[in-house]
């Protein structure tokens, strides 16, 4: 069984502006709303074998914004939302940190990566890290991942302002579930 996950591939995917639509410091799980096209993106990496986790900075717990029982709910109205729709999450790892605590989870430093990679038995290497902001793309290119910037949330101004250099650029996740299909079958 290690030896099969050792093999499985992961998408690593932003949390907001990425899954679910930007709310600034979302603090009430009843905002929680799926951006157009994230469930069949989803369900489609998921047929072709890959593993998906989320990696979300959420330095609202840091700043007092929200707690995490809060930050748990959530997490768990977005996996009830995608559930809904025949998909799952393989984990959510965060970062509860603001920037000035320097910590190493706060992408885009490695931390909750290495965190995902060691339970979940993964080569960050090989994983397509998915987001709408530049510390997405840094992280990705800190594991030498492929990076897909998504023009969800943040992501159309951020091509706009060419303040990230991804590998790809696509409009929503159902277009990086074909992405990665194709270089999938480049592979083979």
């Amino acid at each position: 069984m290690k030896n099969e996950l050792a093999r499985r591939r992961y998408v690593i995917l932003d949390r907001d502006g990425t899954i679910i639509a930007e709310k600034n410091y979302l603090a009430d799980p009843n905002q929680v709303e799926l951006l157009a096209g994230v469930a069949e993106g989803l369900c489609h990496m998921q047929r072709l074998g890959l593993g998906l986790i989320v990696a979300t900075n959420q330095s609202a717990v840091g700043r007092g914004i929200l707690d995490l029982a809060t930050l748990r709910e959530i997490h768990a109205r977005m996996e009830a939302l995608l559930a809904e729709k025949g998909t799952y999450l393989d984990g959510i790892f965060f970062c509860p940190h603001t920037p000035e605590d320097h910590c190493d989870c706060r992408k885009p430093l490695t931390g909750m990566v290495k965190s995902a990679s060691t339970r979940m038995h993964f080569d960050p290497a090989g994983c397509f890290v998915i987001g709408d902001k530049p510390c997405d793309i840094e992280l990705g290119r800190n594991i030498r991942a492929i990076t897909f910037l998504t023009r969800t949330g943040y992501g159309s101004q951020v091509e706009k302002d060419k303040s990230a250099s991804p590998d790809f650029i696509v409009d929503d996740l159902r277009q990086a579930a074909q992405m990665i299909e194709w270089i999938l079958s480049q592979h083979r």
